[in-house]
């Protein structure tokens, strides 16, 4: 299988500024990379949905989300929809941006705490996402001295909150774990390709080159989730999407998205999205309306 390193990515704030923001409303017009860079990275997805890829973790996201990744860690794009209203905002800065020492001193030392549980990447939950969403949104309409007394007031915010996840729980090291990221790479696409039929284990674990119990082993260790739950989860993300995006009746939906039981897939939408798939319609065309 052949190695696929991560691409390092030049950031270049400008020569005003040593913080780089940027705010869309656009899906991108390329096609997310596998890349890495040492600024830290600092995402808030309004009304979007897509997928995670941050080091050796991947699972998908919907509605919107809230990351800080750390420098050098491997992460690919993240915004795969928007709605109308939805954009993506994101803060990248080297850690050293305000000096070597800035970060050492007593008062920083939670924001210094922070960016090492950064290494391995932080999801924020929907709390801390509520609070600090609009003032990440407001800095990408700052400049100069209050972008960064802004970013210090949301670093701050964000190192006192412990409503959070760490992604990569595993560690991911270049020399020895480029390959498992290939490898799920290439996971994600055949099920990207072929979710709308039965996937066996069999299949999927000769495509990773590997017997079925050690690729179970190895998917549930990498993205937190058996192999079955997590092609479940794509599947009605996906059905979200025709949803919204199609007037496909909600069982051929559900048999486009690789369900044959009606009733499980009712059962498992609710369960994703908190209401059932006709609520969800309903309550999508009334805010089209």
């Amino acid at each position: 299988m052949p190695q696929k390193k991560p691409t390092l990515e030049r950031i270049n704030p400008g020569p005003d500024n040593s913080v780089f923001v940027h705010k869309t409303s656009e899906r991108r017009s390329s096609p997310p990379f596998w890349h890495f860079h040492p600024e830290l990275e600092l995402i808030y997805v309004d009304k979007g949905e897509g997928r995670r890829h941050i080091g050796n973790h991947l699972s998908y996201f919907h509605n919107s989300q809230l990351l800080l990744i750390g420098a050098n860690l491997p992460h690919s794009g993240f915004s795969d929809k928007f709605t109308r209203t939805g954009s993506e905002t994101y803060i990248q800065f080297r850690e050293d941006f305000l000096g070597e020492s800035f970060f050492q001193t007593p008062e920083m030392h939670s924001i210094a705490e922070l960016f090492e549980r950064a290494k391995k990447g932080v999801l924020f939950q929907p709390e801390v996402k509520t609070k600090v969403g609009p003032k990440i949104i407001n800095l990408a309409n700052d400049v100069g001295f209050n972008r960064i007394l802004g970013l210090l007031d949301i670093l701050h915010d964000l190192s006192l909150s412990k409503e959070y996840t760490l992604l990569n729980v595993d560690g991911f090291a270049f020399e020895t774990t480029i390959q498992d990221s290939d490898r799920i790479e290439q996971v994600y696409k055949h099920i990207n390709h072929n979710f709308d039929r039965a996937i066996p284990l069999e299949e999927i674990s000769d495509l990773a080159s590997m017997t079925v119990p050690a690729f179970c082993r190895y998917f549930k260790r990498s993205t937190g989730r058996t192999f079955t739950r997590f092609v479940n989860e794509f599947r009605i993300i996906q059905a979200r999407r025709m949803l919204s995006e199609t007037n496909k009746s909600i069982g051929d939906i559900s048999i486009a998205c690789g369900f044959n039981n009606f009733s499980h897939f009712n059962k498992l939408f609710k369960e994703h999205a908190g209401k059932s798939a006709s609520e969800y319609r309903k309550e999508l065309n009334r805010f089209l309306q």
